[in-house]
């Protein structure tokens, strides 16, 4: 973890989120700029800058945060579909650099996506 993670820091409780899940590896928290009526992070408690950084000891943690995000969009009423998007890099638009994956979802229209 680096100083200046700025999910690390959530993560770490030092800086507030709205939570929406936690356990001893993952953390899912509501997104401060939402595109879509629900608009939810997972990050792994772990710091991973990008999915191209993986390793295969990571495999169940992947597994995890994808088996996570149904089960998010039913817990917060999104009945008809959802978006998951995991950016990497800098050509795939990735702006904070500690793996997340963007779970959305409500009714349309949507801000972005």
């Amino acid at each position: 973890m680096g100083d200046d993670c700025i999910f690390c820091k959530i993560a770490a409780g030092r800086i507030p989120s709205k939570k929406a899940h936690e356990d001893a590896e993952l953390l899912a928290f509501h997104d401060i700029h939402p595109w879509a009526p629900v608009h939810v992070l997972i990050i792994p408690k772990q710091h991973i800058a990008t999915l191209s950084d993986v390793q295969p000891e990571h495999e169940p943690l992947l597994g995890r945060m994808l088996m996570l995000a149904p089960r998010l969009m039913r817990e917060l009423g999104v009945t008809n579909g959802f978006r998951t998007v995991i950016n990497t890099g800098n050509d795939g638009g990735q702006e904070v650099y500690h793996l997340h994956m963007h779970v959305i979802g409500g009714p349309r229209p949507w801000l972005k996506g």
